[in-house]
């Protein structure tokens, strides 16, 4: 498999584009190796789901409906049925941090299951866009097994769908499908009889194949004991009463094991009887891949019990010399979830089914024959009532020799699809190729760099605020003109500036041949610092400042709602900058976008939280940590309580961690903010408990006592009493000139710093006498009316200063 071409296209399309991928092949092509394959070596966070829930289990992964929470009758389109689902917390975030989703035997799979899967997605990912960006991968061959629906579902849909299949769905006819068809047959080996299945499957079989195929016709065939013949019909009544009838044929004493079942795993997805009744000289068929280093059996295996014990069952296979020794074995039932530290998306097992690996084997239905190969079968397939039956059937055999028709085969029992036949023709007729690729992947880059630069979200956020101003006839005139000042600036100083720095990258990369060199990766650290300041000076300190002062709770929570909305696109928009300006890569911007996702938290009121009539534990603590929070989040130019949660701060004030692994314990703190922030927290605990005359268990002492850490604006401060200017200290410590200044504007308003230090005199003489004695609600309305020729770091300092004389 590894020098087959198809197979290595699939590969680099799924690893290293962003390109939605079909995935199609004839029987025993190597679909389902593909899939394990991709397992393990996959850096995307990838979820697997399947039709059905016996599906799902050989899969490896959950049922579509149980993943989306979709309902099971029709989706109507237009009809939202998925909004009437709640979605957890926990749930939106594995949702919103899937990079690939892989869609196993989506032959039946429903055009409107498809489109309520691009429902749920577009809902929590991003709503312009088909399966809300989300890379898929299709798996599946369509001449195989068809999606089940009554006539009354399809009534109901018929309006909406030309056809019940997947490709179909509106959502996915948005989508340029890279669609590869695998041709290489790893099943079987017999050329002729590879041709006439590939006759049945595209419904071409002529006089000469028809011919071929009733050959194996044999009137009255019974296979005698031990051969490992099995039978596929069509119906499960069939197969039932074919299995219960030769099982009482036989003398022996029954056996019944009974199944161990944990938590969840639901009766329709097991994969054996729960109650398995077995006896010596029973025909049984292993259900489940050895796990064994000698892979003794596989899945689809036939054999017969030669003894029965309560730990353990032999059973012969023919051809083989030994009996295999047969062992419980245990399917689990996963349910995926995102790990709030490595933001990986990983499997849970929620549920367990152990059970021998057998079933009874004398007969089985084709549906559940799909993805199994037989050594000997007996296919009764003269009755066949779904499309692609007869192909599935014929196709579980490994030889011809091998198989016998209980009945002849007649032409009319072979169905197939017209518009399944067209869509697989055209899969055929335009397979991907290596320019293609290339082209998939070079785009797949530059689209993550433009989506780093791409502002439109927030412009939306901005422009939610001004609606909601319009819809509750807010007149407060003052709200208004901060609004627009601050979308002025907005599409003056970062809307405009990132297209134009759009244009510029696209001429880079394609000098560059679409390699992000070291002179790119220059520009890309320069621009994402640019934006971080505009993000830190221009638009987050005036957030507040719109909020209107209003009695209408309706308003009230309209506007927390936009600015929630407002908050979160900045957020994301600032690690995804981070990203960017460090060292690009597409994986890193991908972990880097999903973390910020589920990192940020809203707070509305933010520190407002505290209970007034709840005594806080250690208050001078907790005002310790709070003024260490406000410096950090002033230097990294964000909120405050993106640092730290006023309840996280509570609740070290009460527990006193001394140790990173106390800390770590704290709700709110994990490993990444330990590892930023833990040193400075549990030093600051370790001082105030030696001031308190503390004595902290030694439970918490576990780890050394941490090198405490010089605040960060006491470090700006020592360098610039060493006579550093303010570029030198910007450079040396590789912070923005904004936050240097804003750290010595700091110590303006403390008296440390005379305003002449740092700024020219005249220069701030112009800004108090613009301000003059008015109260000073925005930076922004400031610097609008003095122009561009004032910076915010000296408006800053002027009302540090300003504020100091009213203290006074």
């Amino acid at each position: 498999m590894e020098q087959n071409f198809q197979l290595e296209l699939a590969r680099e399309f799924v690893f290293y584009t962003n390109k939605s991928v079909f995935l199609t092949g004839k029987a025993g092509t190597g679909k389902t190796t593909f899939l394990t394959q991709l397992r393990r070596s996959l850096p995307k966070r990838m979820a697997v789901v399947a039709p059905t829930g016996v599906a799902a289990i050989n899969a490896g992964g959950v049922t579509i409906h149980s993943l989306f929470q979709l309902p099971f009758g029709p989706n109507i389109p237009g009809s939202e049925a998925s909004g009437t689902f709640r979605f957890g917390r926990e749930k939106i975030n594995l949702i919103k941090s899937i990079d690939l989703l892989v869609i196993d035997e989506v032959s039946m799979v429903r055009a409107d299951l498809l489109d309520g899967i691009d429902s749920v997605l577009r809902r929590f990912k991003d709503r312009n866009r088909p399966f809300g960006g989300t890379q898929l991968l299709l798996i599946g061959d369509l001449q195989q097994l068809a999606p089940v629906i009554k006539d009354d579902e399809w009534n109901l849909l018929k309006p909406h769908y030309d056809s019940v299949f997947f490709f179909s769905s509106k959502a996915l006819q948005q989508l340029d499908l890279v669609r590869i068809e695998l041709t290489h047959i790893y099943r079987q080996t017999d050329q002729a009889f590879i041709n006439v299945l590939n006759q049945v499957r595209d419904n071409q079989l002529d006089q000469g194949g028809l011919e071929l195929l009733n050959s194996r016709f044999v009137p009255s065939f019974s296979p005698k004991r031990g051969e490992g013949y099995i039978i596929l019909t069509t119906h499960n009544a069939s197969a039932g009463k074919i299995n219960t009838g030769h099982l009482e044929e036989i003398s022996e004493e029954s056996f019944f094991f009974d199944a161990r079942v944990t938590d969840d795993f639901p009766a329709y997805s097991y994969p054996t009887d729960e109650t398995l009744e077995l006896k010596i000289g029973a025909q049984v068929m292993f259900v489940k891949n050895d796990s064994a280093k000698e892979r003794r059996y596989f899945n689809g295996k036939i054999g017969e019990v030669v003894s029965i014990a309560d730990d353990a069952i032999l059973v012969k296979c023919p051809g083989d010399t030994m009996e295999i020794v047969v062992e419980k074995a245990t399917w689990s039932n996963l349910r995926y979830q995102l790990n709030p530290e490595t933001m990986e998306v990983e499997e849970k097992i929620v549920g367990t089914f152990t059970q021998f690996p057998l079933k009874l084997a004398w007969a089985i239905t084709i549906h559940k024959s799909q993805g199994l190969t037989f050594e000997r079968a007996v296919i009764d397939a003269n009755l066949s009532f779904a499309h692609g039956q007869v192909y599935v059937a014929l196709s579980r055999c490994k030889t011809l020799e091998g198989m016998v028709l209980s009945s002849p085969i007649e032409a009319h029992s072979i169905r197939s699809d017209r518009q399944v036949a067209s869509f697989s023709e055209e899969t055929t007729a335009n397979p991907p190729n290596a320019g293609q690729l290339q082209e998939a992947k070079a785009a797949y880059q530059k689209n993550t760099l433009f989506e780093a630069f791409d502002w439109h979200a927030v412009q939306r956020s901005l422009g939610q605020i001004g609606k909601i101003y319009r819809e509750f006839q807010v007149t407060d005139d003052s709200l208004k003109e901060r609004l627009k000042l601050l979308t002025d600036a907005f599409d003056r100083d970062i809307l405009m500036v990132a297209s134009r720095f759009r244009n510029q990258l696209n001429h880079l990369l394609a000098a560059s041949g679409n390699a992000v060199d070291a002179s790119i990766q220059e520009r890309l650290g320069k621009a994402a610092g640019y934006f971080q300041e505009k993000m830190s000076t221009a638009i987050r300190p005036e957030i507040d400042s719109l909020k209107p002062e209003s009695e209408n709770k309706a308003l009230q929570k309209a506007f927390l709602k936009a600015q929630e909305e407002l908050e979160r696109n900045l957020f994301v928009k600032s690690a995804c900058l981070e990203a960017v300006g460090k060292d690009f890569s597409v994986a890193g911007f991908l972990k880097a976008r999903s973390r910020a996702e589920h990192d940020f938290v809203f707070q509305g009121e933010k520190d407002r939280d505290i209970d007034p009539q709840k005594p806080l534990s250690n208050s001078d603590l907790y005002k310790a940590l709070k003024s260490w929070r406000d410096e950090v989040a002033a230097d990294h130019g964000v909120p405050a309580y993106m640092v730290i949660q006023v309840k996280t701060m509570t609740e070290i004030a009460r527990s006193l961690p001394v140790s990173l692994k106390a800390l770590e314990g704290i709700k709110g703190i994990g490993k990444s903010k330990v590892n930023r922030f833990g040193v400075e927290i549990v030093s600051i605990v370790r001082s105030y408990c030696t001031e308190k005359g503390i004595s902290p268990s030694p439970q918490m002492l576990i780890d050394e006592p941490p090198a405490p850490k010089v605040p960060s604006r006491e470090t700006t401060l020592s360098l610039f009493r060493e006579g550093k200017s303010i570029e030198e200290i910007a450079a040396g410590r590789s912070l923005a000139v904004s936050t240097v200044e804003s750290h010595l504007s700091h110590y303006i308003a403390s008296g440390d710093v005379q305003v002449e230090e740092v700024f020219s005199k005249e220069r701030i003489a112009l800004i108090l006498e613009f301000v003059g004695e008015k109260p000073v609600n925005s930076l922004t309305e400031i610097k609008a009316g003095l122009g561009d020729d004032f910076t915010f770091s000296e408006i800053r300092a002027a009302v540090s200063l300003l504020k100091t004389r009213h203290a006074e």
